[in-house]
């Protein structure tokens, strides 16, 4: 059973990030099922880190699934490679999508493991977020999730090929 996070406001940058780092351990040891994540370019995201993709790496298993969703993956390799590798190697449990035509903040920022944890930035701007355990959080974060997922479309392969 997962130990319970205390929700919390979050008002800066870098407690966002180290939200996100605590998130992504936390989903590893206590083996969600499945994660999403959620941004327009994940720019100000860590998951280019080392120990961010180990976390993943631990987590990841065939019968688990991560559905990450952007508006488009531009420079996504450039500022993330270890992800990238990440997502060739575990190209079975991971499903990228995009919404390229979203409007301005159409596509929540959030990292969701459902019955774990939940990080989610309501303003970049002010970097206003909040992290959580509570299962409410989580039902509101996916039904949000769902909806603009619903007009994605599958993106960012795992490999392209080459003639």
């Amino acid at each position: 059973m997962s130990a319970d996070i205390p929700h919390r406001m979050l008002s800066s940058r870098g407690e966002f990030q180290d939200a996100l780092r605590a998130a992504f351990e936390h989903a590893a040891s206590e083996g969600s099922r499945e994660i999403w994540l959620s941004d327009t370019d994940f720019s100000c995201w860590p998951l280019g880190e080392s120990a961010v993709v180990e976390h993943l790496a631990a987590w990841a298993m065939s019968h688990r699934r991560l559905t990450v969703l952007a508006q488009h993956y531009d420079d996504v390799a450039r500022r993330h490679p270890r992800w990238v590798t990440f997502r060739r190697q575990w190209s079975h449990v991971v499903t990228c999508r995009a919404l390229e035509e979203a409007e301005p903040g159409a596509i929540p920022c959030m990292f969701l493991a459902p019955g774990v944890v939940t990080v989610r930035l309501f303003d970049a701007d002010t970097c206003r977020a909040s992290v959580s355990s509570d299962v409410a959080d989580a039902v509101r974060a996916k039904e949000a999730l769902d909806a603009v997922l619903q007009r994605s479309a599958e993106a960012f392969p795992a490999a392209t090929l080459g003639l």
